[in-house]
């Protein structure tokens, strides 16, 4: 794939639109060269900041035009590298996209530019008793694109559903320029193809998103939270489904195995628990709704189920500040692994009932091959993140063989029903085991769909194939 180098003239045509907001200098070019994808860089030509979908429009024709390779970037907090710059050119910046243009209290929805930050969207929505639920890790980072982008998810998922559940109608500029709407602010929609979930999920590669419908729900008003210690960490993933069997859905329903806590708690030092030496594993659990009394009486049901499991005492967050506490340490897990080591993190997932076999295999491969894994995640949806430490293993492996283990571990994740990325896309570091996933019937008709919106290949160069 080849693209056009930016020329000066290029360059002189971008300033003509935006000015300042067209950015030369080297360093600040670094800036968007990266993303929280292990520590690759790919520096861009030139980044670009538009402010309206007009001025995007303008950009995508001149590079559709000029065969420049453009890649859109949001909060650059994505874990598969779907925002880097590989081919160079253009990194189109939405960050000045950032207004909530609308919250319309009569239908519960909001319409949204993409460079809004999700926790910014779900508090702006929650003044109003409304509910915004899909809620990842970096919700305190990331834009609302790049989770319409990348189909983010999160804990509230596993109730709730994840950001395509949400997502009603998009404002979209095409690779050569022109702008659409992608379907229509209802709730039901059975007219024609849909091309707004098409984009849903996409990385970035068939299409700019400049506006966002999203449908909001009322907000719970009461939530109560548990953590319970396990002995051993297949258990705790039993203990998954066993909840579910007894007609339970929880809020959320996170497992963290026992390094996780133990690495989080060094790095984020004010939130501290107890984690004795016995503790393999973790599920934090929460139940929310609009009746206290109600939610009290899951939580015995829980515990009847939990009954079944050898687990040490378990503890109920007492106010909103242990509440707080808890949830802090869970989203900080993957910083504190990342501060902790070089990693490689995968984001499986497998229907739930398998979720201990999945943990099984990933130990056993690990033992295998000879490296450690640090594991964590949406339990209840059967997301398991694995984090592979770098720690001492050579370059040489870490580079070269490491690729059949995470191979042999995809291939087991196919086989139990599952695959290969629940919430954090392909990108650029997971592109080599699409074939595990899909045949080349289904891999041919994803390039097709991406060839009739973007023919010349110029958006986000690089990325899912």
């Amino acid at each position: 794939m080849q693209f056009q180098a930016i020329l000066e003239n290029h360059t002189l045509y971008f300033q003509q639109i935006l000015g300042e907001r067209c950015i030369t200098n080297e360093a600040l070019r670094a800036d968007y060269g990266h993303d929280h994808t292990e520590d690759l860089l790919f520096v861009p030509e030139v980044v670009l900041k538009p402010e309206t979908t007009e001025e995007v429009s303008k950009i995508m024709r001149f590079c559709y035009e000029n065969n420049i390779a453009v890649t859109p970037s949001g909060a650059r907090t994505g874990l598969s590298g779907g925002a880097l710059p590989i081919h160079g050119g253009v990194v189109l910046s939405m960050e000045r996209f950032n207004k909530i243009i609308e919250i319309d209290e009569k239908n519960h929805q909001v319409t949204v530019e993409p460079g809004v930050i999700t926790q910014v969207l779900q508090e702006a929505v929650r003044e109003v008793g409304l509910f915004y639920p899909p809620d990842p890790a970096s919700k305190g980072s990331c834009f609302i694109g790049g989770n319409v982008s990348e189909n983010s998810g999160g804990p509230k998922a596993v109730k709730y559903g994840v950001t395509k559940d949400y997502v009603l109608n998009l404002e979209v500029v095409l690779p050569n320029g022109e702008i659409i709407w992608t379907g229509a602010n209802v709730l039901k929609n059975a007219t024609g193809y849909n091309l707004t979930q098409l984009i849903v999920g996409s990385e970035g590669t068939l299409g700019v998103l400049t506006k966002i419908v999203l449908r909001l729900i009322p907000h719970p008003t009461d939530d109560l939270l548990m953590l319970v210690p396990f002995y051993d960490a297949e258990k705790a993933c039993e203990a998954v489904a066993a909840i579910f069997r007894a007609g339970i859905t929880p809020s959320g329903l996170e497992f963290m195995e026992r390094d996780a806590l133990l690495w989080t708690m060094k790095y984020e030092t004010e939130a501290t628990i107890e984690v004795k030496d016995n503790h393999a594993a973790h599920l934090l659990i929460e139940v929310d709704g609009f009746d206290v009394d109600a939610l009290m009486r899951t939580c015995e049901d829980i515990m009847i189920v939990l009954e079944n499991f050898d687990t040490d005492e378990i503890m109920f967050a007492e106010s909103q500040a242990q509440k707080d506490q808890l949830w802090k340490l869970r989203r900080k897990v993957g910083e504190a692994v990342k501060a902790h080591s070089v990693y490689k993190e995968e984001d499986t997932v497998v229907p739930r009932y398998e979720l201990p076999k999945l943990l099984s295999a990933v130990k056993r491969i690990g033992n295998q091959y000879g490296f450690k894994s640090v594991c964590y995640g949406h339990a209840g949806d059967g997301n398991l993140h694995v984090n592979i430490i770098k720690g001492e293993l050579s370059d040489e492996f870490w580079n070269n063989e490491l690729t059949k283990a995470i191979s042999e571990l995809f291939q087991e994740v196919i086989a139990l029903g599952g695959t290969i990325s629940g919430e954090h896309g392909i990108g650029l570091v997971q592109k080599p085991y699409m074939s595990i996933a899909f045949n080349e019937v289904q891999l041919n008709l994803m390039r097709s769909i991406k060839n009739v919106f973007d023919p010349k290949g110029i958006l986000n160069p690089g990325k899912i194939f």
